[in-house]
């Protein structure tokens, strides 16, 4: 039976598997996801969960649960040795092995690009996985705990202050969210007040989400300026070292939460410990048909590839460079083909070319407000909303994980946001730890030396006897001896009293 190794279980690599269930025969070929992760994460779905529009559990979908006739592996693809095609497995905790397979399907997905700034891979985080949205909610709750119980002053203030760095469609929606968020706790915090919070976007270029039109981009500039977010264009950090941002302007904001969100580059772990051949944005190279060729164009035979970690040719025209933009709408697209066209090699047939015409795009940018744009139809504000969120209710993948998404949207509504912050789960066992006994530390023993020896050597005086019944050092508190040695007992014992 043909073996089939899908690396990465995100986007491509979750709907490649779930596909090929569907398209291929039971016994036709043995399929293997291999994914650090147990979970596929809903990317759209994480400034809302930083925000608490959605529990975090409903944001992202179980492999196990979803990929029935699939080989699930929880660890990494450390190399891939394709013209041997055989793949090394590194689990967690376990010792490495290699994986032989047939057809190999590299879907990595993608990870944060950053720059080597000061202070940015210390004290930002990413809006990339769960996780870090989970920070970034928790943080922003236990800051403006903190900042409550403070007197107003610029560490309330810095408390208080967000910075999220990048313009595009993550960095915009991250940034309204987070703001919505922000201006919805304040009726919790009577001792804050709105002025105190400040929300800072920072954009290297001239202007915020390229993917839409100057006129929309502008119109939401202009919303969030309403709402007391500051946008700073053409500007870019220089320093972020010691709780203050430093940028190219000059200026200076104290902050205790920086977003990143300046784009992404493709898994350089997986491109860079593989042999298939990559272009020189660290992309695997592929051909239409997500089939991976080498530089001058030929079929590297049984190599698929698809999602952000692909360098495929967009032949609709629209990518930037000639190539798929790296986003959920195409990857989820191009796994859907992929399914189809190793199934269709498998049978003899000829693969298909992956071709997508940009649908538009959708962003929320807070409760009750959005953005949308398809062609020259641009909607804004709350119809802009619903069709933010219908989209992406409906996009999430299966009913089970619909249905539960759903259900948080309709609790909000009536029952408001959770704003009950776990910051604490980061380090679970503090609590336990601050307060659990320990064993005692040895105790230093004196030995006679040979002049003392005999048994009527003479002891300085308040020397303690040798205990010969004391515990052990490694001994629980709780299994020492009742009575105290003698040379620690009183010199006389006091009459007891009666109550």
């Amino acid at each position: 039976m043909p073996k089939i190794l899908i690396v990465g279980g995100g986007y491509a690599g979750f709907y490649t598997a779930w596909k090929l269930e569907k398209h291929l025969r039971r016994g036709e070929a043995e399929v293997t996801v291999v994914d650090p992760l147990p979970y596929m994460a809903y990317l759209p779905f994480l400034p809302e969960v930083a925000a608490g529009s959605i529990e975090p559990r409903h944001a992202v979908v179980s492999t196990r649960r979803h990929l029935k006739r699939t080989n699930v592996v929880t660890a990494k693809v450390t190399k891939i040795d394709h013209a041997a095609k055989v793949a090394t497995i590194q689990p967690d905790g376990g010792d490495a092995y290699e994986f032989a397979y047939d057809q190999i399907v590299v879907t990595a997905g993608s990870v944060s690009r950053t720059f080597p700034i000061p202070g940015i891979a210390d004290n930002a985080i990413g809006m990339k996985a769960i996780e870090e949205a989970v920070w970034v909610r928790d943080k922003l709750l236990s800051n403006f705990d903190k900042a409550a119980s403070l007197p107003p002053g610029p560490e309330r203030e810095r408390l208080l202050t967000v910075v999220v760095v990048g313009g595009g469609f993550a960095g915009i929606e991250t940034f309204g969210e987070l703001r919505s968020f922000a201006s919805a706790l304040l009726k919790r915090y009577p001792q804050l007040s709105f002025d105190e919070t400040h929300f800072h976007l920072i954009e290297a270029m001239g202007r915020i989400m390229p993917e839409v039109s100057i006129a929309t981009s502008e119109w939401v500039l202009k919303d969030l300026a309403k709402r007391g977010a500051f946008v700073h264009l053409d500007t870019q950090v220089t320093g972020a070292v010691g709780g203050n941002v430093e940028l190219s302007t000059g200026e200076v904001i104290p902050s205790d939460i920086i977003v990143w969100t300046a784009g992404v580059m493709a898994n350089p772990q997986v491109v860079k410990g593989s042999d298939l051949p990559s272009e020189e944005r660290g992309r695997i190279r592929a051909k239409a048909t997500l089939q991976v060729v080498d530089a001058e164009g030929n079929i590297v035979e049984g190599a698929w590839t698809a999602g952000d970690v692909a360098a495929v040719p967009d032949l609709s025209g629209g990518g930037v460079g000639g190539f798929c933009v790296p986003n959920a709408q195409h990857a989820v697209r191009q796994a859907k083909l992929l399914a189809k066209n190793i199934t269709g090699v498998l049978r003899g047939e000829q693969p298909a070319d992956y071709v997508h015409k940009n649908l538009g795009a959708v962003a929320g940018l807070g409760l009750y407000n959005g953005v949308f744009q398809s062609g020259k139809i641009a909607l804004k504000g709350f119809v802009a909303w619903v069709a933010h969120r219908g989209y992406h209710g409906l996009a999430m993948p299966s009913w089970e994980r619909k249905w539960r998404v759903i259900y948080d949207w309709w609790n909000n509504f009536w029952l408001d946001r959770d704003i009950v912050g776990l910051e604490k789960v980061q380090t679970p066992r503090a609590f336990f730890e601050e307060f659990a006994s320990r064993p005692r530390p040895p105790q230093a023993s004196t030995a006679p030396d040979a002049k003392g020896a005999g048994a009527g050597a003479a002891k300085p005086a308040g020397a303690a006897a040798p205990d010969a019944a004391a515990p052990a050092a490694d001994a629980p508190a709780a299994e020492a001896p009742a009575e105290a040695p003698a040379a620690e007992a009183p010199a006389k014992a006091a009459p007891a009293k009666k109550t």
